[in-house]
């Protein structure tokens, strides 16, 4: 129910206009077309950025278990492209909005969203989009195969 209320907040006081932000770099991209590979991510993102509360970015590799495309150090170079066309833009867009919404108490939570979705605008290839939950999940068996290694 908090999580509702504040997507509603969220969308109200700022949240829509990083959506459109992120719909305008995913289009671009696929405008671009050898930037399709960059829009899907973006895509991604631009959802989670319309309602970013319940859910959180993971590394695709810690939900699915093994490395794909994204994961790769293919992704990662490409992750570093997206950086320079787009990421620093729609980070610094995003720290704006944090900056402006942690003027209020209540705009605290929202501050803190945006300072999660600046960090997803830096290298969003290799991420998807879970809920809080499954994502809390996958710390904790992280850790535990973390503590299991270091046992042996």
């Amino acid at each position: 129910m908090i999580a509702l209320i504040l997507n509603i907040i969220w969308v109200v006081l700022g949240g829509f206009i990083m959506f459109l932000a992120w719909l305008l770099a995913a289009f671009v991209m696929v405008i671009t077309i050898i930037g399709i590979p960059w829009a899907r991510s973006a895509f991604n993102i631009a959802l989670y950025s319309l309602w970013p509360f319940g859910r959180e970015a993971v590394d695709r590799s810690l939900l699915t278990g093994q490395e794909d495309l994204g994961t790769s150090p293919l992704g990662m170079l490409g992750n570093v492209i997206w950086f320079v066309l787009a990421g620093w833009w729609l980070a610094l867009g995003h720290v704006m909005a944090a900056i402006a919404t942690a003027l209020t108490i209540i705009g605290i939570p929202l501050a803190w969203a945006h300072l999660k979705l600046a960090g997803a605008s830096l290298f969003p290839i290799g991420k998807t989009i879970v809920d809080k939950d499954v994502a809390a999940e996958l710390r904790r068996r992280q850790a535990a195969a973390v503590v299991d290694r270091l046992g042996r």
